[in-house]
């Protein structure tokens, strides 16, 4: 299916002569909190100007898929259907420990960039876990992908300085164990942290396939208010010169 969204990206961002790239594996965590009145806030955060991806844009915590995240074995597992949906169309290693890196990425990310620790408290205390979550295992955090959702999929069209298979995922505010102090993390990949509606994000300077995610998100909230695990998802690639959007 392709529509007036899918002809713009097919369009966006720096497209140009350049090599084919094989895309990198990646993760987003949408991190909701629903207030009494049923509004949904998400945290997001301004990416700093020194980078050269996507400079001052708002995001959502998340980044690439680091081949330490497929080492961490001491987790809480996904829901069986989410774990199915993630494990469908792998192009980048093929294994129980790579879809668990997906989450791990996610959860990792979110942590360095807003200084959120996702994941439930242990009672043994420190964990041995392994790189990338020292700061988890030291305060007795056990990553818990139980309650992650996936909401999206979406790969970077070709002739892109930079690729990308991302996988947005959703979780609740519930499931912050803790956060450190200023609202940031330890990267400072990510700048003036927020949250914020539906309708403040997109008051914002966003890339083109955040906009459609969060019109996806409002979509799946209004049908699926609990994010059901087994409710079909979007995936977004290009094919035959023109991007496609298929449901997992």
């Amino acid at each position: 299916m392709t529509g007036s969204f899918e002809r713009q990206l097919a369009k966006d961002e720096k497209a140009g002569d350049y090599p084919y790239i094989r895309p990198k594996d990646a993760a987003t965590l949408l991190i909701l909190d629903r207030a009494k009145d049923g509004t949904v806030k998400m945290l997001m955060g301004r990416r700093h100007m020194r980078h050269t991806f996507m400079p001052g844009k708002f995001v959502f915590p998340g980044g690439r898929v680091d081949p330490s995240d497929s080492r961490i074995s001491n987790v809480l597992p996904y829901h069986p259907a989410v774990e199915t949906k993630l494990s469908k169309g792998l192009k980048n290693g093929k294994s129980a420990a790579r879809v668990r890196a997906f989450a791990l990425a996610a959860i990792r990310e979110t942590y360095e960039e807003a200084g959120l620790f996702v994941g439930r408290k242990s009672s043994d205390g420190a964990l041995r876990l392994g790189a990338g979550f020292e700061a988890f295992g030291e305060r007795g955090i056990q990553p818990d992908l139980g309650g992650l959702r996936m909401i999206a999929r979406a790969i970077t069209p070709p002739q892109r300085p930079r690729r990308f298979d991302t996988r947005f995922l959703a979780v609740w505010a519930d499931a912050v164990a803790d956060g450190l102090p200023g609202g940031t993390g330890p990267s400072g990949e990510l700048e003036d942290c927020a949250w914020l509606t539906l309708e403040e994000a997109r008051a914002k300077e966003l890339p083109l396939i955040t906009t459609k995610i969060l019109t996806d998100l409002e979509e799946r909230l209004a049908e699926d208010p609990d994010l059901a695990p087994e409710t079909d998802v979007p995936y977004y690639f290009f094919r035959n010169g023109a991007f496609v959007r298929e449901r997992i």
